[in-house]
């Protein structure tokens, strides 16, 4: 399989061009940035498999030229409310699978769309195959599988682990911080009483995850919420959240306020939260022990005759040779992705269309064992079992 790798010198898309440089069925790996410099550079760090084009995604008659020789495109570039749905419509168009990192819902809702143009066109595609999107969907989907019905879904995940890479967007300021303060102000789309809503972005919900104790969560733009309605017709409610970090500062709640009375852009706001986020002292990153799950599925219906929730979470113990026991944003997002092109380069994922992670296409557990064994491989967990990393509960509402 050759792939092209848009954006694969960033912060997100390196962790899955070195990845995938290892895998048996992946013949060749084109790097393409708009910074080519970059590109190279990062290039010939890597194996012979790997070289490197400068691309702007703006330019589409080069974007198509870029997709001609390859099989597989990974699209690492962000944000995705800004080139997601041009680089989808050119793989179509120029027949190239697609996965990509997508974590904005409101390009996600437009790629959906492309479904039959890419089914016709026997394409592949996968949206949002990282962590939040992707791990988080197929926790969510091992949590609705020990049910015998669902009508609510809420995917989570701990603000404290999801500290930004160093590389940049475009716009000069961290893409990924830029898709938080976008995702973090303004309205965002949930599902509700069986119908989508716009709704106020951060707004506090009460979680009940087995075995624990209540915690706050925070409405957070991810498109979870979007996608497993999409995918599951019959659910009344869909969530995606996010808890822990400094997600209940003052800080953070100030900014947010600048931007939302139009103070303050959302760039800026970008950059001084990039700031404080790698000047705020380490110890205040990590989370205590009894916290809520890193990340977390929770499916809310019946087993049985009985009212149940069921949850599904990512507890694998994660420790490498430096003591440093946590993944980087870009390791948790990349990974991920780089495996799902180990899957479809062997034929695990087979089906044309495009598709959210939960459709359906991919197995959760095979998948996940595949991203527990490249953290493993780069010695940031200590087992890459499945049954040592997800903790699956079933219980009674309360």
């Amino acid at each position: 399989m050759k792939i092209l790798a848009i954006g694969g010198s960033g912060g997100m898309g390196r962790f899955a061009v070195d990845a995938a440089q290892h895998f048996e069925n992946v013949e060749s790996i084109v790097v393409a940035d708009v910074n080519e410099a970059s590109a190279q550079a990062f290039a010939a760090q890597l194996s012979n498999k790997v070289s490197a084009i400068g691309l702007d995604v703006n330019d589409v008659k080069a974007l198509r030229k870029a997709m001609a020789n390859a099989d597989l495109v990974m699209n690492t570039c962000g944000p995705f409310y800004r080139y997601g749905l041009t680089i989808l419509e050119a793989a179509i168009e120029t027949r190239c699978h697609y996965l990509d990192i997508c974590d904005d819902w409101e390009p996600t809702v437009e790629m959906l769309k492309l479904h039959q143009k890419a089914k016709d066109a026997d394409v592949c595609a996968i949206v949002g195959l990282g962590a939040s999107p992707g791990i988080s969907n197929m926790l969510a989907l091992l949590a609705m599988q020990e049910l015998e019905a669902t009508s609510s879904v809420y995917t989570g995940w701990d603000l404290s682990g999801a500290t930004p890479e160093g590389e940049s967007s475009q716009a000069g300021v961290n893409a990924a911080m830029l898709h938080g303060i976008e995702q973090m102000t303004g309205k965002v789309r949930i599902f509700r009483n069986g119908a989508t809503e716009l709704t106020k972005s951060m707004v506090p919900v009460s979680v009940h995850y087995p075995g624990l104790t209540s915690f706050k969560g925070y409405i957070f733009g991810h498109p979870e919420a979007v996608t497993f309605p999409h995918n599951y017709p019959h659910l009344q409610e869909s969530i995606n959240l996010a808890h822990g970090g400094e997600i209940d500062s003052w800080l953070l709640k100030a900014i947010l306020g600048l931007v939302n009375w139009g103070l303050v852009s959302r760039t800026r706001a970008a950059a001084l939260l990039t700031w404080f986020e790698s000047n705020r002292a380490e110890e205040n990153k990590k989370s205590d022990i009894d916290s809520p799950p890193a990340m977390y599925g929770i499916a809310m219906g019946t087993k049985g005759a009985d009212a149940a929730i069921a949850g599904a979470a990512w507890v694998g113990e994660a420790v490498n040779s430096d003591g440093d026991s946590s993944l980087s944003m870009g390791e948790a997002t990349g990974i991920p992705l780089a495996c799902g092109a180990k899957l479809l380069s062997e034929g695990r994922i087979n089906e044309a269309g495009v598709f959210s992670p939960e459709a359906g296409h991919i197995n959760p557990r095979e998948f996940l064992t595949e991203v527990f064994a490249q953290f493993k491989k780069i010695g940031k967990l200590s087992s890459s079992a499945f049954e040592d990393n997800i903790r699956i509960s079933v219980s009674s509402p309360s």
